[in-house]
């Protein structure tokens, strides 16, 4: 069943809906980064107490937000993260890390004959175990009896029955079990947790290090800067309710089939 009022709430920078549904406090995973970083400095402008983890704790300059340090492939390390916000705990988590081209500079495969199986299993180090680790320790800092939310970055070409171009084997592959396992959490979080949301968001073509080797044939107007990014998810997270929960959406508020 089409749903255009909510539709028209999603694409309407801070609505009344999304406003409400603003959490006195965020975690942001990935605040290094172009998106994580906007994400952290738009949420404390709306009023968000902001928790900004990165590998290196990095300092942002905006009041609110305090730094914290993780890296994405030591699960210790994610575990003193939560157990240093367990007397400040968010309402709202947000995983903004992921990887398209590794530091070494190997690109997504185009073909079957590039693959590679250490690049495959760093690839979905990073992008499906290393969220769903964060989910393992962060899900149990969310309110029970309130609303709260987790959110992890995915990607369109995570979806199977959108996929017509095939090639970026690991990746697609990557966000694509990263989807299942959002749905696996969505499910299980239910059961105990009546008004929470577990969502993967589809941001588009960030300016960022991730999108910068792809941006060359781009459509004029696809690039999308990080902060106009940020307020777009926020806008989309702040208006989504618990039927939501389990389902991946754009930057647009539009749900994105499997």
């Amino acid at each position: 069943m089409r749903e255009p009022d909510r539709q028209a709430i999603r694409l309407t920078p801070m609505t009344t809906q999304a406003s409400a549904n603003r959490p006195d406090c965020v975690a942001i995973f990935g605040a290094s980064g172009g998106i994580g970083r906007a994400l952290c400095v738009e949420a404390a402008k709306r009023g968000s107490r902001v928790w900004a983890g990165s590998r290196n704790a990095t300092t942002i300059d905006q009041s609110g937000i305090t730094p914290f340090a993780f890296d994405l492939n030591d699960e210790s390390s994610i575990a003193e993260a939560a157990g240093v916000m367990r007397d400040d705990p968010p309402a709202m988590v947000v995983v903004a890390t992921g990887v398209l081209t590794l530091a070494d500079g190997t690109g997504p495969e185009r073909t079957y004959r590039k693959l590679d199986p250490a690049v495959m299993a760093e690839v979905f180090a990073l992008n499906t175990i290393g969220p769903a680790l964060i989910a393992k320790h962060m899900l149990p800092l969310l309110p029970r009896n309130e609303r709260g939310v987790f959110a992890a970055l995915s990607a369109r070409v995570g979806s199977i029955s959108d996929n017509g171009l095939g090639g970026w084997h690991s990746y697609r592959a990557s966000k694509t079990a990263l989807n299942m396992l959002l749905k696996n959490f969505a499910i299980e979080l239910g059961r105990t947790h009546k008004q929470a949301i577990v969502a993967g968001l589809h941001p588009g073509t960030v300016d960022s290090v991730l999108s910068k080797p792809f941006q060359s044939n781009l459509p004029d107007g696809q690039l999308t800067e990080p902060d106009h990014s940020a307020r777009n998810l926020l806008d989309v997270l702040g208006s989504l309710t618990p039927e939501d929960s389990g389902d991946v959406f754009d930057f647009a508020g539009k749900k994105i089939d499997p």
